[in-house]
């Protein structure tokens, strides 16, 4: 990379036909907070790929969430954005490019969605439209997705975004449950 990261131009919000993508700022810990509880009984199916759902939510733990990932976004250390639906507003989760290698021009997408807004499709429209930013704008060489294997709604979701499954390998972490779960490692590579 020939320029240093913070240097880089990004859109501070991607539209796309349904939805409005833009970094979490000040004041929108609320609105998450919301979101996740409504979604808690389904992220804490994976604990292994969303650790932050264990505990029991907080306000102040999301509002400092939001406020790290806009800091993160402007140094160019994280990219999160907040899904909302253009229409009304709603959050309908979250994704991002996460743990980059900016010599390897490699970056993870992660994301979660709002149980209710499920099977509508905004996620893999929202996924579609961070891959196309990786790809078009950051030059990625390859974006990666890790999955709990047994997660088949993320799994499909994936492939759908054009995503392969290269392998299945266990996860880094062991659960509560003393299982050590298996991750899927999807890839696509420019």
């Amino acid at each position: 990379m020939s320029r240093a990261p913070i240097l880089l131009e990004l859109p501070g919000q991607i539209d796309t036909a349904r939805l409005t993508l833009r970094p979490p700022r000040a004041g929108d810990g609320a609105v998450v907070l919301a979101a996740v509880c409504d979604s808690l009984a389904e992220l804490r199916c994976w604990p292994a790929n969303l650790p932050w759902a264990a505990p029991e939510p907080a306000l102040d733990n999301f509002e400092t969430f939001c406020r790290r990932a806009e800091a993160q976004f402007l140094l160019r250390e994280d990219f999160t954005f907040l899904i909302r639906r253009s229409a009304d507003g709603q959050l309908v989760g979250a994704c991002g490019l996460h743990r980059f290698d900016w010599l390897a021009r490699r970056f993870e997408i992660g994301y979660w969605g709002h149980t209710p807004s499920l099977g509508h499709g905004y996620l893999s429209e929202a996924v579609c439209a961070i891959r196309d930013l990786g790809l078009r704008q950051l030059h990625a060489r390859r974006l990666e997705i890790f999955t709990d294997a047994r997660n088949h709604r993320s799994r499909a979701l994936a492939e759908r975004c054009g995503f392969t499954l290269e392998h299945i390998r266990p996860h880094g972490a062991e659960t509560a449950h003393d299982e050590r779960p298996v991750c899927a490692v999807y890839a696509l590579t420019a």
